[in-house]
């Protein structure tokens, strides 16, 4: 499995598929956790000189429907007060934008797109199109068969692992090889 740690990530546009899908209420942010989970990765990609795309979803909106109390603006907000650094926020994705070497944009919730659920693949082209990498790091969405999880790879330059979605699955390949017993799995 090729990870982002083995690839050259300087001066490239990368788009990273996080799971962002966290509590909100009445626009503020109740648990921060999975946004924090993903600072090191970002880290890594604003070490390269990376332009960076976060993609996320939100929730479970009707595609092709835009809803305030789904958007992440409130994300993209928070970040850049976690960064210290400005998270532009690109709503409209489909239109033109530019995300320079060093900058970080959040683009709204994927699953506003007609196609995200059913893995179109026009819209995974369009979607593998915003970058030269494509680093799959959403371990909670990764079995969702989705334009941004999945049908992107097939359209992507290059694909890889981020580290949050390596560690988890260097994790469960350890339980399987070297399990230490007792054991017990809880599965949700």
């Amino acid at each position: 499995m090729l990870k982002m740690t083995d690839i050259d990530l300087s001066n490239k546009k990368v788009l990273i598929r996080e799971d962002l899908n966290v509590p909100i209420l009445n626009g503020e942010i109740i648990s921060d956790a999975r946004i924090r989970a993903i600072l090191p990765t970002l880290e890594i990609a604003l070490k390269a000189n990376c332009g960076i795309l976060i993609m996320s979803h939100m929730g479970r909106p009707t595609e092709g429907e835009y809803n305030l109390d789904y958007s992440l603006e409130p994300i993209a907000r928070h970040l850049s007060k976690l960064l210290d650094k400005k998270v532009k926020f690109i709503s409209d994705w489909h239109n033109a934008f530019d995300v320079a070497c060093g900058e970080i944009a959040l683009l709204e919730n994927v699953r506003f797109e007609i196609g995200e659920k059913k893995n179109d693949k026009t819209l995974s082209q369009k979607m593998a199109d915003l970058c030269d990498i494509f680093i799959m790091d959403a371990f909670a969405c990764s079995h969702r068969a989705h334009a941004s999880t999945c049908g992107i790879i097939d359209y992507a330059k290059i694909a890889c692992a981020g580290p949050l979605l390596s560690k988890e699955l260097d994790s469960l390949e350890l339980s399987f090889k070297e399990p230490k017993k007792p054991i017990v799995a809880i599965v949700g």
